[in-house]
């Protein structure tokens, strides 16, 4: 987290824009949105913590007291945030209440454990809760300029394991052993922990989602390597490349030809003042009108940071205008379920006439 300058300066975008719309108080627990606001990373269980944000009064976090001195260091500590602390037997959703007092409005984080939104609910009857993700998402959804560098380094570091997975990649491995290769290449690299590894060989890589498996990979299988995870700071990596082992039939090359002009036609539209939507599109377009339309069974690209899937989604019916310091994956993918698939992800930063990818490797179908 940074200075207390940039911690204060946050705290205070938040609570304009949560008077713009109409809220009177913003209540995070820990998550990605705390980490933003406040340089807290902790898990949320049945003891509260929350940060409590009026928009008319100073800002406080109530926290257990076994767990108040873990608030060194973090943004809550060189702000200077008034810290309220309670023990086991005490209320903690009273300590909020007392906070709060006369407001009508609050809006909770997306992923506050249900423990804790009721209890907030009976500790204050007459205020009408909401989330608090269309306010949070305009501070996060534009990175700064540290932000960006954050997400070049794990753009670098991501690369750097793509670069080793063709001498993983052999026929007689299964992907279990590729994936676990691969995990530990991810930390070597310099991240916190692997978040995700997919090697989806052959058939398995008609599942986008898929992980890995037991499955031996044979010569001539499809494999989609889809892989990422947090630098200690907590920005996330994420980027995909698929490869042959031996050569790949004209089929596989003809489509995936499609595929790389899909994913080539998407960064191309990314720029300020275009829609996600659009830039959705001009992937999409390309890979219907080669025909195999029904072969793309999902969005082109999710937004990244502090978290691996976030806002702005890149998506059919988001008309939401890009802007400088949006970040997002661009990850067309065509998939012949029972047979092979392929997808191409880079994670871009939309620039002042642009946008700048963070992924440098090459995108062709890389033989093994």
């Amino acid at each position: 987290m940074g200075s207390a300058d940039q911690v204060t300066a946050r705290l205070d975008r938040a609570r304009k824009l949560a008077a713009d719309a109409g809220v009177d108080a913003l209540v995070v627990t820990p998550g990605p949105d705390l980490q933003y606001l406040a340089g807290v990373v902790k898990h949320s269980h049945e003891r509260l913590s929350a940060l409590v944000l009026p928009t008319r009064d100073e800002a406080a976090f109530v926290v257990p007291r076994l767990e108040r001195p873990g608030l060194a260091g973090t943004g809550v500590d060189r702000a200077g945030i008034r810290v309220l602390d309670w023990v086991d037997g005490e209320d903690p959703h009273g300590l909020v209440a007392a906070c709060l007092d006369g407001v009508k409005r609050v809006a909770v984080a997306s992923d506050m454990p249900a423990l804790h939104v009721l209890g907030l609910r009976d500790a204050l009857p007459l205020a009408t809760q909401e989330l608090a993700t269309p306010v949070l998402r305009e501070l996060r959804m534009r990175k700064d300029a540290a932000e960006v560098e954050h997400l070049r380094r794990a753009g670098a570091a991501i690369d750097a394991v793509h670069e080793q997975v063709p001498g993983l990649l052999r026929a007689g491995r299964t992907e279990a052993e590729v994936g676990a290769d691969i995990t530990a290449a991810i930390v070597e690299a310099g991240h916190a922990e692997a978040a995700f590894v997919i090697v989806g060989s052959g058939p398995n890589g008609a599942s986008p989602h898929h992980e890995v498996s037991d499955r031996v990979i044979e010569t001539g299988d499809v494999v989609v390597v889809d892989i990422g995870g947090p630098l200690p700071e907590g920005y996330n990596s994420d980027c995909t490349r698929t490869y042959v082992v031996g050569g790949a039939t004209d089929e596989i090359v003809a489509a995936y030809a499609v595929l790389q002009r899909a994913q080539a036609a998407a960064v191309a539209a990314a720029r300020p003042g275009v829609t996600a939507e659009s830039v959705d599109e001009a992937a999409r377009a390309v890979i219907r009108d080669a025909g195999f339309g029904e072969n793309f069974v999902h969005r082109t690209g999710h937004g990244i940071g502090l978290e691996v899937h976030e806002e702005p989604y890149i998506v059919a019916g988001n008309g939401l205008t890009l802007e400088p310091g949006m970040a997002f994956s661009i990850e067309p993918g065509i998939y012949f379920d029972g047979r092979w698939g392929a997808r191409i992800e880079d994670i871009v930063v939309v620039t002042e006439d642009g946008c700048e990818a963070v992924n440098t490797r090459p995108h062709e179908l890389l033989s093994c």
